[in-house]
């Protein structure tokens, strides 16, 4: 087998498990955040847990990703830049604005790491190697469209992100409903802003491999949005009646 053939295979990996991840978090959320609970095993730290998981995004992805024969070209070069602006914030500087004292089940930490190892690899790999990006892809609206959703999403996710980590003064505990900008249309612009980001990334790589990570990304975050939705309207009876769950007027 080739590792052409082998990269093809993994990317198909990806589409089948993204299509058994939709109907396992309809019925389970992720035990982890506000979801959490016991029952999944030994747990560690939830920053630490976050910084494993994350971290071939950033490091696997690199190694894989310079080890192609067209790592110094421009157009991977500003893919990269892309992909690397999300996932060092992610696995990096998000975990270290996470409230101290959680903790996260060793077992989804593992699957996490599994995926994104895989996840880094094909699409660092079909970038800097199999995908052909010449200088005129610069001049192809494809990839400035791409780019475009890549940016809002990901000031839509910082912006989220930062409203989340202000909610709680210094010694606070427990949830407050979030307010302001996207708050206000759906309960979870963060996840909404991430659909946004691999949506762009998909586009601009023009790839299958970006196009499964995108369709990955929704099927892991859209019905774990409806369970925060859900959550959000147990928990607090004042909740606003308006707001939809991750798009604004849609779900």
């Amino acid at each position: 087998m080739s590792e052409l053939e082998l990269h093809t295979l993994l990317v198909q990996g990806v589409f089948l498990v993204a299509a058994l991840t939709v109907p396992a978090l309809l019925f389970i959320s992720a035990p982890y955040g506000r979801h959490a609970r016991g029952g999944w095993g030994p747990q560690m730290d939830t920053r630490l847990a976050w910084m494993v998981m994350e971290s071939p995004s950033v490091l696997w992805f690199l190694a894989v990703f310079f080890a192609g024969a067209h790592a110094w070209s421009l157009v991977p070069l500003l893919l990269l830049v892309l992909w690397q602006s999300h996932y060092v914030q992610r696995a990096f500087i998000f975990p270290l604005k996470i409230r101290p004292g959680g903790h996260t089940p060793v077992s989804v930490v593992a699957m996490g790491f599994m995926f994104n190892l895989v996840n880094a690899y094909v699409n660092a790999r079909w970038v800097s190697e199999f995908g052909r990006y010449e200088l005129s892809w610069l001049l192809d609206p494809r990839l400035w469209l791409g780019v475009g959703l890549f940016v809002l999403g990901y000031r839509i996710n910082r912006r989220a992100d930062a409203v989340l980590a202000a909610l709680r003064k210094p010694g606070e505990t427990g949830y407050k409903i979030p307010r302001g900008g996207l708050y206000e249309l759906i309960s979870c612009p963060n996840y909404f802003g991430e659909l946004l980001e691999w949506t762009g990334w998909a586009i601009a790589t023009w790839s299958v491999a970006g196009l499964s990570f995108a369709v990955f990304t929704a099927a892991n975050l859209v019905p774990r949005a409806l369970s925060h939705h859900k959550w959000y309207k147990q928990k607090f009876p004042e909740y606003p009646a308006g707001r939809k769950a991750v798009i604004p007027f849609l779900l």
